[in-house]
């Protein structure tokens, strides 16, 4: 299978922080380069009550094709920090380990293994901050999204936020991630073609202006795209938009597609458009909704005043996951030469030794989860993390975005209902098997022994 992709394939390499290479020096000139097990999880926080895995695809296409050109060896050269030695096995350099992961568009919770690194320790070193990176934006966006989604009730999501992403790389993240996470589509051009996401939008306020009625401004439009008319009605006046939308399509013989309200009380507004839709015979337009959207807004305006909305534009609050906009996630040496590793440090404790994630069901509901050794095994259970790429070689095939998207709606249905709550906090704390527990404590004590 291609990935689609929207960077440059030679210049990711360096896209990481310079203590991971500084690192990776060291590790090679003291000879230091056996396997090594790396754990991938987010921390706790009273935020959010479970999360929606995403951007499993965009690491897999890194890890395959990761390489140092010519022209980063001569940079990394003239920083005057490495070694000819170094440069020389960088310009080998492969990934040639292996990565377990869960699926994108599981649901997951704090304190689990999400992806799991097995790899010589050089590699699995000089990947970390890409894999930080890249999974934490796209699960803090899937989630947002599927927050969004979880109140929407029948009303479609369209991705509005491009313009106030974080950059186009976020941009793009963000598209593909709330796709995912139940969105409809995107107003992105480009991740439309990058991914093959549908792709929304028809007019804004500057074109209403540009013309010297909005009369003519819905005329004009309405000519070239007869079939696509949803009509931007709150520039001067939402209600005399909404008529003067209503006259045009009359005049020309057309049907209206939509109308959108970017302001104003959407609420009410909705209501009175409604009633004027409907009683000049447009009873199948759409009402669109946008300016400052967010999954409160959408649950106050659908399940608590029943407004009348068909979809929602949303934008800001989405790419920048406005009231979490960073996960603290990490990326933790947990085994080395088949040795346990762990850290002490408060609050910050890790757990030693390559995991496994156990789920149990019941009644088709996650009833709990269970981090323990990878070798155990719990009967009625699932095994989450799965082998992807084995000796530096895709070993699974990628689900189309599509499936991906299916799969997330499925598997939101396993959440249980009272962890759908957006104003209380409720999740599930993963259990840790007695044998990974007893292991943990063991090593704690001989650790301490050794200070």
């Amino acid at each position: 299978m291609t990935v689609n992709r929207f960077v440059n394939k030679d210049n990711m390499s360096l896209l990481t922080d310079l203590y991971e290479l500084t690192m990776a020096q060291v590790y090679f000139n003291k000879g230091m380069n056996g396997t090594a097990v790396f754990n991938f999880f987010i921390r706790p926080t009273n935020k959010r009550n479970y999360f929606l895995n995403a951007g499993l695809e965009l690491l897999i296409d890194y890890l395959l094709n990761l390489k140092f050109t010519e022209e980063d060896i001569e940079f990394l050269r003239q920083t005057g920090r490495f070694s000819e030695d170094f440069l020389e096995y960088l310009r080998n350099f492969k990934f040639t380990g292996n990565l377990y992961a869960i699926d994108e568009g599981e649901i997951v919770f704090a304190n689990e293994p999400i992806v799991q690194v097995e790899a010589p320790l050089i590699e699995a070193q000089i990947i970390e901050t890409f894999l930080i990176n890249t999974l934490q934006i796209s699960i803090l966006i899937a989630t947002k999204a599927l927050r969004c989604y979880s109140v929407a009730e029948k009303a479609i999501l369209v991705d509005f936020g491009l313009r106030r992403a974080h950059g186009t790389d976020a941009g793009m993240i963000a598209s593909r991630s709330s796709y995912i996470g139940g969105f409809v589509g995107t107003s992105n051009v480009l991740a439309g073609k990058a991914f093959g996401i549908p792709i929304y939008g028809t007019m804004a306020h500057s074109f209403i202006m540009a013309h010297d009625t909005e009369e003519k401004a819905f005329e004009n439009f309405a000519s070239v795209y007869p079939e696509n008319t949803i009509f931007l009605v709150d520039t001067y006046d939402s209600l005399e938009g909404v008529k003067n939308a209503i006259k045009v399509a009359k005049k020309l013989g057309i049907r209206i597609k939509g109308i959108r309200l970017d302001s104003g009380d959407v609420a009410t507004l909705s209501r009175e458009a409604r009633k004027l839709l409907d009683a000049n015979g447009f009873r199948d337009t759409i009402i669109f909704v946008s300016g400052g959207m967010n999954e409160y807004k959408i649950k106050e305006l659908i399940q608590d005043k029943k407004a009348p909305i068909d979809g929602f534009g949303v934008g800001t609050e989405l790419v920048t996951s406005a009231d979490l906009p960073y996960l603290d996630c990490a990326y933790k040496l947990v085994e080395y030469e088949r040795k346990p590793k762990i850290k002490l440090s408060r609050k910050k404790m890790t757990l030693p030794f390559k995991k496994q994630l156990f789920r149990i069901y019941k009644n088709g509901i996650i009833f709990k989860d269970i981090v323990g050794h990878f070798d155990e095994h719990f009967d009625n259970s699932v095994k989450m993390l799965k082998l992807y790429i084995e000796n530096g070689e895709l070993v699974r095939s990628l689900p189309s975005l599509k499936e991906i998207r299916e799969k997330a709606l499925i598997n939101f249905k396993t959440v249980p209902n009272t962890f759908k709550s957006l104003n209380q906090y409720m999740t599930l704390t993963p259990e840790i098997s007695h044998r990974l527990l007893k292991s943990a404590e063991e090593l704690k004590e001989k650790l301490r022994l050794k200070q």
